[in-house]
């Protein structure tokens, strides 16, 4: 899978939305509840190359299948959270159990059909095109970070031999879509947290976000994928609670061990995280070292 990808480029044949975003927010809102009323109504932006990549699928919609489309988003969660929860709020009486994969969604909701209900997507690019460029950057770090994380998981899963190793990747992918819903439709707010954290590098990302946004981003998640109608495992701040559960455990040491390397191999929490693979995969540490240093230069490599 393809590292995601950032391009401020037209592309000539297709036309994006540019207009100014509705529902912006410049001051934070009382509650969760206010919260998630708010962005549960507002448009999820997605990649430019995951737009670009619809659009070549849709020009030969007949021959395109369920894998095709799912290949073209994977690396996207934004698109990802968009597809899954569309599917859940659209399926059918007589459908029993929820799509935890895009493939799932798109086998459920039929080709045709989601090509009709998603044209043309609006892309984060354009999307925070007269923010400051922080704030852009902010998102390629999240999203880098997310795909570097699923990719993790989805490693540590094949590892462990389970059988659901595709939802396990794609509950690492959206591991932070309310920190990236924010960063989309609250950047001045999230540029303020940011920068109480830099000002004070002991300063909990809770706390800071308790002191901008009056909530705690986790619990927005967990809001919001209840809005959404969204499987459990597909809110990973909510399943956390049960820290047994393999799992969880894989969703959240990938996205720790995603988060803490940019610091290094060396550093004391790559180690601690190291040692917490290990005996999650039951190998020795030095196994799970090289394992984790593996899987990271292949996803440099891409």
């Amino acid at each position: 899978m393809g590292q995601p990808s950032f391009n401020d480029d037209e592309v000539a044949d297709v036309t994006f939305d540019r207009s100014t975003p509705a529902g912006r927010l410049e001051a934070p809102l009382a509650t969760v509840e206010a919260w998630a009323d708010h962005l549960a109504l507002l448009e999820i932006p997605v990649l430019r190359s995951t737009a670009e990549a619809l659009e070549r699928l849709r020009a030969d919609e007949d021959e395109v299948d369920a894998h095709g489309i799912a290949e073209a988003v994977s690396n996207d969660p934004l698109m990802t959270l968009k597809i899954l929860v569309y599917a859940a709020g659209h399926q059918g009486r007589r459908v029993v159990t929820d799509a935890e994969t895009v493939t799932e969604a798109l086998v459920m909701m039929g080709i045709p059909p989601f090509f009709r209900a998603f044209g043309p997507q609006t892309t984060v690019e354009a999307w925070l095109q007269h923010e400051e460029p922080a704030v852009l950057e902010a998102v390629r770090r999240t999203m880098n970070r997310a795909h570097r994380g699923a990719n993790f998981a989805l490693a540590f899963a094949v590892q462990r031999m389970d059988p659901e190793a595709a939802t396990v990747h794609a509950v690492a992918l959206m591991h932070e879509f309310a920190d990236l819903l924010l960063w989309c439709h609250a950047p001045a707010l999230q540029l303020q947290i940011a920068a109480m954290q830099y000002a004070d590098p002991e300063l909990r990302s809770s706390a800071a976000q308790e002191q901008v946004l009056n909530i705690g981003i986790s619990d927005l998640q967990i809001e919001l994928a209840r809005r959404w109608h969204l499987p459990a495992r597909l809110a990973p701040s909510k399943a956390g609670l049960h820290i047994d559960d393999a799992k969880v455990r894989t969703i959240e040491l990938a996205a720790r061990l995603a988060f803490h390397l940019p610091g290094g191999w060396e550093s004391t929490a790559v180690s601690a995280d190291i040692a917490e693979v290990a005996d999650l995969l039951n190998v020795s540490v030095a196994a799970a070292q090289e394992l984790a240093q593996e899987i990271w230069n292949d996803i440099e490599g891409e």
